[in-house]
């Protein structure tokens, strides 16, 4: 007679961080050890409770035939489409009742079973170590029937001793992965919830005299030009760097000179720890990280941290990321000027580092650590300040610092995000600051500074972050002595951030102020066949944040937005100033050079000019007529040089002429191929004339049209109706727009969130009512007032047709009327044309623009296709404007602007674009729609942060606008 007993799981609910496992130690992908990877297929039960099943699944001979298979590294959730649950979205609530450390009884749990061999040149010598790199949340693990020990601390590494217990063949490990246990308290980042074991899992066999843990020390001084290196290790060794003629013992400082490492310029030089039995190969920058003088140092220099948070994500494995992606992830960085990432919130793949190192960008490491849910309740009963809980918060922080302790590109340890305070993180930062004194320690949450080296916030507004670069702050003494970092800010959801430029204007006016990282890396949309890419609640969760994990300067699909287009721009490491028309008078004064010189400033911290070459072009109306190379001078950090540019070319035409520059790799780098455009600078040289066209034409009524030159009008309303034998819908003044996620803001916003506002006034559903249509001696006018129901205020609108023959020219002129306390979304007019397809402008692109996200917007003549307008944001939304556009060409027509405008084209109206959910809602229709626009409302970046600044408000107030109407050649 046989009976199932119910296994005890106490340790799901336990406080401490687990049992079994060895002391943390450094990283390293690769030795001349043997090492067996047993990532892929392995057989998978799913349970709904942690009891729900025995632990006879990990023994020996146990037959898990029926079982469904799942790939690992891997989330369960996302494979077997459906069949193992649904990932869940939140950004701080916690998807089950706040009772620490309890878990919900339904609590899924996951049986993983992976039978193996050893390889035949396996050394019979010697022991061997599991390593779990990342298991969400809670695992326990058996080898061979014997239980090794179970642990928590998703993303973190954790390692086994399994030596004995191995045998030549049918090797049997058994991990039961649950999806909640105490540890989910300390996991509650804004991200998917993804149970599985989602990094890799070796095993390491570990001979005798093998190498232990082991800290490499490698210190530079700036002011000798030598760096001094002492590698510590737990086995005695020797550490040779043969590029620097180095043989030392280890605990054995040596100095000598080298090349230091910093972001701009990763030096590394190999070298390899040989221990008894292991040789570790080491990859070596040396660099000096202090707090000196109020600023953060890193060689003898103050840095400006140009960079972004970045969450680890895949659209279709979730956090299971393999090498590529990963170095795809940091070319893109690099590509785009990026000089700094913050892993948020939790460690990285720790190969991601290595690749930090080899490419060059400065790195907060951020422990696995965030309470956010906590904030529901006035942060009572918070981990963090409740001493049960203190082992698993230094548990977490020992095994992020043990396990990257050795990258040069690693500046700054985290503590975690959002976790309030307490004792707890004091201990942390202890701890941290006694074992590795040679780095700094960020956290945000810490405002008073008592246990940081930095002053860290997340979207402070522009004008306080003024204030705090003025020292105008207030706060603790030690605090005011402290740099600025802004750990968050420019929240990069959907259409935007804006903004950008004038947060960077003020990190280069105070030294203070050391820069910041953009909210955040990628939008964290889940590959779906009927919607695209889901976000939270289209996996009918019951708590969900919506799309607000769709925040990213990259799409799923690591497609650069025009985010990252902008920021791009923004921080580039290369200022390229000319002074044309209207300046050149001015230009001396407002500190230019002068007319026919450009000004080119080194915004590097640490690397000359040399890497790079400069070219010059002329164009005229938007096409380049001559170029050329341009000498600059190999400038050092931070100087500036005047440059003469060439004479510009003749050309009779008379039209619309300005110099661009650019700043272009001399030669291929790791991170992208000779030619790539770094930075670049326009300036006008002659300014564009404004198209003139004489009312020579006079309107003819018929019975049921008007005729002014090629264009054809309903005589009852006014409304055009052809031009030149293109069927138009006549345009009519439009001030909505689909509403983005920054126009509606975030709840919790104490600004004006004028999304909704505009929404309350009823400007999604504007009513036209005629007033008069007037048919004069050389114009056609008609009068209109557009308003919304239940309304007093309105705009007067007034359009007025004149034609010299061949032109037609539309004069829109709008007054306010009542007592408008709103900005407009936008001030334009929009028509319908039964076909386009082909679109061709000069004026600003290649991409989308608005107020305050235009730096990147280069004036040239562009060419695209409707669909090729549209911005593929995960929710839809307002998108696509190009901005200062002189004239576009579209659907047989050509349309210019008095002056310069914005113009949109897509195959739906905005309405539709409005209600859309996801991309797969919007329909292409027969008619597209255009929208040339006077004015648009700025972006900023109140999905989390400050909305528009006021210079970029588009206030109701008396306009005058005008566009040209023609055939298109």
């Amino acid at each position: 007679m046989s009976f199932r007993t119910t296994p005890s799981v106490d340790y799901v609910e336990d406080v401490s961080p687990g049992s079994g496992a060895l002391p943390p130690r450094a990283w390293y992908a690769a030795s001349d050890a043997t090492s067996l990877s047993l990532n892929g297929s392995w057989r998978f039960r799913l349970s709904a409770t942690a009891d729900a099943e025995d632990d006879s699944f990990a023994g020996e001979g146990f037959d898990a035939g029926d079982w469904a298979e799942v790939t690992v590294p891997g989330h369960w959730v996302l494979q077997g489409d459906g069949a193992f649950g649904s990932p869940i979205y939140t950004n701080h609530l916690y998807p089950f009742p706040v009772d620490p450390p309890h878990v919900p009884t339904e609590n899924p749990t996951g049986d993983h079973l992976r039978v193996f061999d050893l390889p035949s040149d396996w050394p019979t010598d010697g022991g061997a170590v599991l390593r779990f790199d990342g298991v969400e949340s809670c695992a326990r693990v058996w080898l061979n029937g014997t239980e090794l020990g179970e642990f928590k601390g998703s993303r973190l590494p954790h390692e086994f001793t399994v030596g004995h217990l191995l045998k030549p063949g049918g090797n049997v490990l058994a991990v039961r992965v649950h999806q909640w246990s105490a540890g989910s308290y300390l996991e509650d980042q804004d991200q998917w919830w993804l149970p599985g074991i989602f990094r890799d899992v070796t095993l390491l066999h570990r001979p005798v005299g093998s190498a232990g843990d082991f800290f490499v020390h490698a210190s530079y001084d700036h002011t000798t030009g030598e760096g001094t290196l002492r590698v510590d290790s737990d086995v005695e060794g020797r550490v040779t760097v043969p590029a620097l003629d180095i043989d030392v013992a280890t605990g054995e400082p040596v100095t000598v000179a080298v090349e230091p490492w910093t972001a701009e310029t990763p030096k590394l030089y190999d070298g390899v720890l040989a221990t008894e039995g292991e040789r570790v190969p080491l990859r070596i920058g040396f660099r000096t990280v202090v707090l000196e003088d109020g600023l953060i140092k890193v060689n003898g220099t103050a840095v400006l941290f140009k960079g972004v948070n970045r969450h680890e994500w895949h659209p279709e494995r979730g956090r299971a990321l393999d090498l590529e992606t990963m170095r795809e992830d940091v070319l893109l960085m690099k590509r785009h000027n990026l000089n700094a990432v913050r892993t948020s919130h939790y460690p990285p793949h720790p190969a991601f580092l290595d690749l930090c190192d080899e490419y060059g960008l400065w790195v907060i490491d951020e422990c696995d650590l965030e309470t956010h849910g906590f904030t529901e309740q006035d942060w009572r009963d918070n981990p963090v300040d409740d001493d049960r809980w203190t082992p698993a918060l230094l548990d977490r922080a020992a095994r992020m610092v043990e396990r990257d302790k050795n990258h040069p590109s690693v500046v700054f340890w985290s503590l975690g995000n959002e976790a309030g305070t307490g004792r707890g993180l004091t201990a942390m930062a202890e701890w941290i600051h006694e074992r590795d004194p040679e780095r700094l320690v960020h956290y945000e949450g810490d405002w008073n500074c008592r246990d940081t080296d930095v002053y860290s916030r997340m979207y402070a507004f522009h004008d306080e972050v003024e204030k705090i670069g003025q020292r105008l702050d207030g706060g603790t003494h030690k605090r005011r002595e402290l740099p600025f970092v802004q750990c968050e800010y420019g929240h990069a959801m959907g259409n935007g951030p804006g903004g950008l430029a004038d947060y960077q204007e003020l990190f280069e006016k105070h030294e203070r102020l050391q820069g910041g990282f953009i909210w955040e890396w990628i939008d964290h949309g889940v590959t779906h066949a009927e919607l695209g890419y889901a976000y939270g609640g289209d996996f009918g969760e019951e708590l969900h944040d919506g799309n607000f994990v769709c925040d990213g300067l990259v799409f799923p699909d690591r497609t650069p937005s025009p985010g990252l287009i902008e920021y791009k721009k923004v921080i580039e490491p290369v200022r390229i100033e000319g002074w044309g028309y209207p300046l050149l008078e001015r230009s001396r004064e407002l500190g230019g050079g002068a007319s026919g010189t450009v000004r080119i400033t080194n915004k590097q911290d640490f690397a000359d000019l040399s890497a790079l070459a400069f070219e010059w072009s002329c164009q005229v109306d938007g096409e380049t007529v001559e170029s050329g190379a341009l000498a600059v001078p190999v400038l050092a950090p931070g100087e500036s040089a005047e440059v003469k540019l060439p004479e510009p070319p003749a050309d009779g035409r008379g039209g619309e002429r300005q110099w661009t520059v650019k700043a272009l790799l001399a030669d291929d780098t790791s991170w992208a191929a000779k030619d790539h455009v770094v930075a670049w600078g326009q300036f006008a040289v002659a300014a564009r004339p404004l198209p003139v066209v004489p009312a020579t034409d006079r309107p003819v009524r018929g019975d049921d049209r008007i005729t002014l030159g090629p264009a054809e009008f309903d005589a009852r309303t006014g409304a055009l109706r052809s031009i030149g034998g293109v069927e138009v819908g006549s345009p009519r003044l439009d001030v909505w727009r689909a509403p983005t996620d920054n126009d509606d803001g975030a709840e919790w916003q104490t600004d004006t969130r004028y999304g909704m506002l505009w929404r309350t006034l009823g400007l999604h559903r504007m009513r036209h009512r005629l007033a008069s249509v007037e048919v004069g001696e050389d114009a056609l006018t008609v009068r209109t007032r557009v308003a919304p129901a239940a309304r007093e205020v309105g705009l007067d609108t007034v359009y007025h047709w004149t034609s010299d023959g061949e032109r037609l020219r539309l004069t829109v002129s709008v007054t306010p009327e009542g007592d408008w306390n709103v900005p407009l979304p936008r001030l334009g007019v929009r028509f319908g044309l039964s076909e386009a397809d082909s679109v061709e402008w000069f004026g600003g692109g290649p991409g989308e623009a608005y107020p305050d996200t235009r730096t990147a917007s280069m004036i040239g003549r562009w060419r695209s296709t409707v669909d090729g307008l549209q911005t593929p944001y995960v929710r839809p939304q307002e998108n696509g404007a190009r901005a200062d556009v002189r004239w576009v060409e579209l659907g047989g027509l050509r349309i210019e602007g008095d002056p310069e405008f914005w113009f949109t084209a897509r195959r739906w109206t905005t309405e539709h674009l409005e209600a859309a959910r996801h991309r797969t809602d919007l329909t292409p229709g027969d008619t597209v729609w255009v929208n040339l626009d006077h004015g648009q409302h700025g972006i900023g970046s109140q999905s989390c942060g400050p909305g528009p600044l006021p210079q970029y408000f588009l206030k109701a107030e008396p306009a005058e606008f005008s566009f040209v109407f023609s055939t298109a050649r």
